[in-house]
């Protein structure tokens, strides 16, 4: 059986480069979501309730975050990953040895979100070339999610 082709008014070049860079955004955001969670298991000192929770809130946002960027690159006709291979080889983000301390998990957090809004900010020239608003409504989206989040965090440290 054939599938239909998609006639969405964006070129399937483009289509293909907007998909290819919300799949690195995909595994930069699914990375954040794994080290956030493992963070949230294992944060230990005399901010751990605030962490804690703080670090469940986040990781439950980024959960969701997940799958309208799938979606996303799945309405643009494409697969999107969704092992830990394709994400390691697409993501920016590195996972971590060892459980840091409570400090350095929040600096690891900002370094992450901070990753995350650069990934998405670099798929804007091909979404605006295409005009591809869908995309561009996503990306703003994210981008302001994880500078206010990284803004937080990054007030934990002064």
């Amino acid at each position: 059986m054939q599938t239909m082709p998609i006639n969405i008014g964006i070129e399937e070049q483009e289509r293909q480069e907007i998909a290819h860079g919300l799949s690195k955004l995909l595994a930069d955001t699914y990375t954040l979501y794994l080290k956030t969670h493992n963070f949230h298991w294992n944060v230990t000192g005399p901010m751990f309730q605030t962490l804690h929770l703080m670090f469940e809130q986040q990781y439950n946002e980024l959960a969701l975050a997940v799958d309208l960027i799938a979606e996303r690159i799945r309405a643009l006709g494409f697969p999107a990953p969704g092992t830990y291979k394709e994400f390691a080889n697409l993501s920016s983000i590195s996972e971590e040895d060892g459980v840091p301390n409570a400090e350095d998990m929040i600096r690891k957090l900002v370094e992450g979100q901070e990753a995350v809004v650069r990934t998405a900010r670099s798929i804007f020239p091909a979404v605006e070339r295409a005009q591809d608003e869908p995309t561009a409504d996503l990306l703003t989206q994210r981008m302001q999610v994880h500078e206010k989040t990284a803004w937080m965090l990054r007030s934990l440290l002064a």
